[in-house]
């Protein structure tokens, strides 16, 4: 987690509530519901991840957009003689693209529609930037996700930002916004492409014209349209079932199955084995045995049907992959998982107790 993000994470888990999708895919909430748990489940349940990786990467254009302009700021009042740094129309433009020195906004950014607006007033005219460039990355091949889901190129306490980096090897160029945005098309959004989405093809043919067409932009704007359906398409699909999954639950479908399976045999072993008994006539301390395997099989059993181990979720575990476990940190799921948890337990102590009775105390028959 960005340093930069603390603040606002702190003041995040005061909330007695569940998050919002906007508020996960901001980085604003700790596991179990964090933007790592979300993207697993998206890959690994919801097989639905390509929708995932337009919203962050759309959003990862986006920063390289403001890295831009902030660079291209820097470079004019670089080059600006000192009795002209003064002068409101020096950096006007570039101040209200969203680059500006004011402290009091979101990190200094006025507007995204306002860099937008510069970003396509520019035009490509403005070359601040040397050969080695960003666009080495863009271009290539996809970075790994993880890395982009820890850097915040918008920090500004990162020293490890690009936006921290002095070095002239990260100014990106015009040329870098065009391939970004590029590259976003034709991996996502055009029939046929390698990890294509279904958008409406009304915001297809727009943001196709717009990069391909007379207009030639990379502007974040022009991907607004289909972000804002990427995004209300994941609210209603698969958020919802996130939170289930890992707000009310802590297994994850692998552990759940495996564990009605090690349940339904136990469940059949120990009854076959109670008939038995009982059809020999064996003594009721012997019988008391029957316990060990009943109370496994219904304690499975329940888990399975609550998605909840009671005892994990006690102690503040959560699974993230199968036998992958780690610690619950968001206090609104860890008190809820908590009170499910001992609801749970009491209900499996009465079944495992009221079965072990009827097998150890019903009169046995010798046959």
């Amino acid at each position: 987690m960005a340093r930069s993000h603390l603040p606002s994470v702190v003041a995040s888990l005061n909330r007695n509530r569940f998050p919002n999708l906007f508020e996960v895919l901001s980085r604003k909430t700790v596991a179990p519901l964090d933007l790592f748990s979300f993207y697993i489940y998206m890959r690994d349940q919801q097989r639905s991840v390509d929708y995932l990786d337009f919203w962050l990467d759309v959003s990862q254009h986006l920063q390289l957009c403001r890295l831009y302009v902030r660079r291209l700021h820097r470079s004019v009042i670089e080059d600006t003689p000192e009795m002209e740094k003064n002068s409101k129309r020096s950096s006007f433009i570039l101040d209200n693209a969203g680059e500006g020195p004011s402290y009091g906004g979101e990190k200094g950014n006025v507007s995204d529609q306002r860099l937008s607006a510069f970003l396509r007033s520019d035009n490509g005219s403005r070359q601040h930037s040397p050969q080695n460039s960003l666009g080495s990355n863009i271009s290539g091949e996809r970075p790994p996700r993880a890395s982009f889901m820890t850097l915040d190129t918008n920090s500004p306490n990162d020293p490890n930002s690009p936006g921290q980096d002095s070095s002239a090897d990260n100014q990106p160029r015009r040329e870098d916004l065009r391939a970004s945005a590029e590259k976003i098309l034709y991996t996502y959004l055009l029939p046929g492409s390698e990890r294509e989405i279904i958008i409406p093809q009304s915001i297809l043919h727009d943001v196709q014209d717009a990069i391909e067409g007379q207009e030639q932009r990379s502007d974040p704007e022009l991907f607004d349209p289909a972000k804002d359906y990427v995004f209300q398409a994941m609210e209603r699909d698969a958020f919802p079932g996130f939170l289930q999954s890992k707000g009310l639950g802590n297994l994850v479908p692998q552990s759940m199955m495996i564990r009605l399976i090690i349940g339904l045999i136990s469940f059949f072993g120990a009854a076959w084995t109670a008939f038995i008994l009982i059809f020999l006539d064996k003594p009721k301390s012997t019988r008391c045995w029957i316990i060990l395997p009943f109370t496994v099989a219904v304690y499975f059993i329940f888990t399975h049907q609550y998605m909840l181990d009671p005892i994990l979720a006690i102690i503040g575990y959560s699974e993230y992959t199968l036998m992958d476990f780690n610690r619950i940190r968001e206090p609104f799921v860890k008190k809820t998982l908590t009170t499910r948890s001992i609801t749970s337990l009491g209900l499996f102590l009465l079944v495992d107790a009221a079965i072990c009775c009827l097998f150890i105390f019903v009169p046995g028959k010798r046959l």
